[in-house]
């Protein structure tokens, strides 16, 4: 029959033994739950991102609307703007007609 501190003592050694050199089968198991870990990690992160994709391009395409929508606006009040009396548009770097 074992003493309790025979008992304990051996339960040590088993965990020393354990902690200095682990077994290709405890290396290989503790792989594998940190990758499994990271990989759900990477699977949150990449939800997120995914989501803000979405959320991105909803935005981009309402300020498409709104920039197509002013830009029609812009255009039909330049055609309402009566026509200059003078043909041809000023450059430029042509003087203001008041200064000749």
């Amino acid at each position: 029959m074992r003493t309790h501190a025979r008992l304990w003592r051996e339960r040590i050694a088993t965990y020393n033994r354990r902690m200095v050199s682990p077994s290709p089968l405890d290396q290989i198991t503790e792989r594998v739950e940190r990758l499994l870990a990271r990989h759900a990690e990477l699977q949150r992160a990449n939800a997120l991102l995914t989501a803000q994709v979405v959320s991105l391009t909803q935005e981009r395409d309402s300020l498409r609307s709104r920039l197509h929508t002013a830009r029609t606006r812009v255009d039909a009040l330049l055609e309402k703007l009566p026509a200059a009396p003078d043909a041809a548009p000023a450059g430029p770097n042509d003087p203001p007609k008041d200064a000749e």
